[in-house]
């Protein structure tokens, strides 16, 4: 399903040069280097930079790691990267994403993206901005350069600039 749905947001809705991602990830949301020792942990992190950045409350964390337990390691859509996400709920504030790169690759149980080394957090209010939030991250995700300068990045900073490098702002 989330495979389809990048897909087609990514054809649909071009997003690079909108300011969407810097509208979405502020820098209250990135953690750089995060130990994990396991899946749940790397998700884990990407919730509570979801929370810090006041998008949602711990709860919405606790249905992210749900999902990968009732529906598998779907969520690792790219080698080395996870998107974490739930249904849209009561405990969303308001659209957001996060973004944590690890110390150490982990493993989620994906047969051919495996380890994960980069984890996107993605809270969505509605339907509608959970499609529009997976077009800015499908078009990042497309972008292998963006994906490896993210993933290597050693502080939020760096996160940033290449964010805003890859959205053609100049901050």
């Amino acid at each position: 399903m989330l495979h389809s749905d990048l897909d087609r947001v990514t054809k649909e809705q071009p997003v690079s040069g909108t300011g969407s991602l810097s509208r979405l990830l502020p820098a209250t949301a990135i953690a750089v280097g995060v130990h994990a020792t396991d899946w749940r942990e790397a998700v884990r992190a990407a919730g509570d930079r979801l929370v810090a950045a006041g998008a949602t409350r711990p709860g919405y964390t606790d249905a992210m790691i749900a999902v990968v337990e009732d529906l598998g390691p779907y969520i690792v859509v790219a080698p080395g990267f996870a998107l974490a996400h739930a249904r849209p709920s009561d405990d969303v504030l308001q659209t957001g994403l996060s973004l944590v790169t690890l110390a150490e690759p982990v493993a989620f149980g994906h047969a051919s993206n495996d380890p994960v080394r980069l984890v996107v957090g993605l809270a969505a209010r509605d339907h509608s901005a959970h499609s529009d939030a997976l077009a800015t991250v499908a078009a990042m995700a497309s972008d292998a350069e963006v994906m490896g300068a993210l993933a290597t990045a050693a502080s939020v900073d760096e996160v940033l600039n290449t964010i805003h490098q890859f959205e053609g702002i100049n901050p």
